[in-house]
């Protein structure tokens, strides 16, 4: 029988007799080309002219070998592994690209959870909406300077502490504060630290003293806790020695039973002179926070004539209960934040502004 001519052959596969050695020039002659370039050519060039079966077949291999190089070569340039000159350390591999894609993904779920546990927390303890989450704290401090009209005599020449009822901000943002530490509910220590909502406090050691347990429990889930003297006397009406005794007093307990001196001071009822301001800051005291509002259980007072909030208002309330109002701590914290989300603001730690 007679072979069929190599010609024959060579046109059933499809193949050009120097097809071989064409891409072999070719692929000496790619050198000086980058290893994604060759494999492009050779993507467009030999699926498009292998045909048949077993020609097909291993050009499809070339081409596919041919682009894993160019994948893991990409970054070399002639595809040749540089070596480090003597005394260079070798190249690191890069971090991962996708590093802070997870990093990105892990903090919005943080926030997607702790976004979730508020609104959990709003519907268990009853409130309208969701608090409002407040800004970041001011890399800036305000500058805290005495209400006009609370001054007193030689308030600026002695460095007095500031006596102010609002922050100068324009962070739609109120401040709660909260006095004398009569009431010592588990549930308001539960219902604040749930629903993520700053206070501070002001104490006085007369009302305190029965269970300091509770107001370092209060301290360790982040409360301030602050000066409202001894025994709440009407200072004014005081010498300066007693009043001294009153302020330094209750900032001494409080450094022994917390472990740090106040920079805050309220006078008990608001009431305040010369020698009340001189007694304060001799031991330390740098700040004299009044009020803008009261919140109660059953309503609001205010200082201003329009009886609104504004940026930067501090908020008074006092620690009690049924045994003296019409409701419980977590009644009161409901109706002021019922109120505040109502009006477009987020309570804020006094603290970060000071």
């Amino acid at each position: 029988m007679r072979t069929r001519p190599r010609a024959e052959s060579r046109r059933r596969t499809g193949a050009h007799p120097r097809a071989g050695i064409r891409s072999r020039q070719g692929t000496r002659s790619a050198g000086t080309r980058s290893a994604g370039t060759r494999s492009a050519e050779i993507l467009s060039a030999g699926v498009g002219s292998v045909g048949t079966r077993a020609g097909g077949f291993r050009g499809l291999v070339a081409v596919l070998a041919l682009a894993a190089v160019a994948s893991g070569c990409a970054g070399g340039g002639d595809g040749r592994t540089t070596r480090p000159a003597p005394g260079q350390q070798p190249r690191k591999a890069p971090p991962p690209v996708a590093a802070p894609a997870r990093a990105l993904y892990g903090y919005a779920a943080r926030l997607r959870a702790a976004h979730q546990a508020r609104v959990a927390a709003a519907g268990h303890w009853g409130l309208r909406k969701v608090p409002l989450t407040p800004p970041a704290p001011p890399a800036r401090k305000p500058e805290i300077t005495t209400r006009k009209g609370f001054e007193v005599d030689d308030h600026e020449e002695l460095g007095l502490p500031p006596v102010f009822t609002r922050v100068p901000t324009e962070d739609r943002v109120v401040f709660l504060t909260i006095d004398d530490g009569a009431e010592k509910d588990p549930a308001f220590l539960r219902m604040m630290s749930e629903l993520k909502i700053p206070y501070t406090a002001f104490l006085s050691d007369y009302l305190i003293k029965d269970d300091y347990g509770y107001f370092k429990e209060m301290q360790d889930r982040g409360a301030a806790l602050n000066n409202h003297t001894l025994h709440h006397p009407y200072l004014p009406a005081l010498s300066y020695a007693r009043q001294k005794h009153e302020i330094c007093g209750m900032q001494e307990v409080i450094r022994k039973r917390y472990g740090t001196r106040p920079a805050l001071f309220r006078p008990p009822f608001g009431n305040y002179d010369q020698d009340t301001l001189r007694a304060a800051k001799s031991c330390g005291v740098r700040y004299a926070p009044l009020w803008d509002e009261e919140v109660f259980v059953d309503h609001w007072e205010y200082r201003e004539g329009d009886r609104d909030l504004h940026p930067g208002d501090i908020v008074l309330s006092h620690f009690r209960g049924r045994g003296e109002w019409k409701g419980t701590m977590p009644d009161l914290v409901r109706r002021f934040l019922d109120k505040v989300t109502a009006k477009g603001y987020a309570v804020a730690r006094l603290e970060d502004y000071l």
